[in-house]
């Protein structure tokens, strides 16, 4: 007999973890999309100064962490490769960079932070995984991105250390902390927007 309440992080057989793997993917890497095309270029218009290693409403974070909340370590692959052909597509220079080290731990630090942020503060106590006849708690999940945000800015200022003056370490770390929890926000509030009109149909 199944359990009404069993965790849905867990999918069972190949078919199930494709699908999840495809749709990490999918939402990856629009997100990407509209970051790099729409808030990138509207970002460098009013904010000039900004530096260019972050974005002020980075969605793609949004993914991250809401993909890690629902099948946990599961949706890394698809995290990854999503940042892997979103580099590929929207970043003119990544096409003859990909291969460098500095680009793959970059990518590798931003699939993990959200898993390390989200598994941490589960071990404490304070966020659950995604289920059935759970209810949703937004301030946790925000918690959650806020947490990972740190953890993401910290690794990519390591990542990025020999292309970023220690001066300017700060501005960074602070831009990426915001940028990546605006994204959640966003992608948090477009998923429930989506939600209510799917219901009302």
């Amino acid at each position: 007999m199944k359990d009404p309440a069993r965790d849905v992080s867990a999918p069972s057989g190949a078919g199930p973890y494709v699908a999840m793997t495809a749709i990490v993917f999918a939402a990856y890497v629009l997100c990407h999309g509209i970051t790099a095309l729409v808030l990138t270029p509207l970002q460098a218009r009013l904010f000039p100064e900004v530096t260019v290693f972050a974005s002020l409403a980075y969605l793609p974070h949004g993914v991250r962490v809401l993909s890690i909340w629902v099948w946990g370590w599961r949706a890394v692959p698809g995290l990854m490769l999503g940042a892997y052909f979103s580099e590929l597509l929207f970043t003119p220079e990544a096409a003859s960079n990909i291969t460098e080290p500095v680009l793959f731990f970059s990518i590798l630090v931003g699939a993990l932070s959200a898993l390390i942020g989200f598994e941490a503060l589960r071990i404490a106590g304070l966020v659950d995984r995604a289920g059935r006849g759970r209810r949703v708690r937004w301030h946790r999940i925000l918690l959650v991105g806020l947490v990972t945000s740190v953890l993401n800015s910290l690794g990519q200022s390591f990542v990025f250390s020999g292309q970023i003056a220690p001066v300017n370490w700060g501005p960074v770390m602070a831009v990426y902390a915001f940028g990546d929890l605006v994204g959640l926000c966003l992608v948090a509030l477009a998923l429930v927007l989506l939600r209510r009109v799917f219901q009302n149909r």
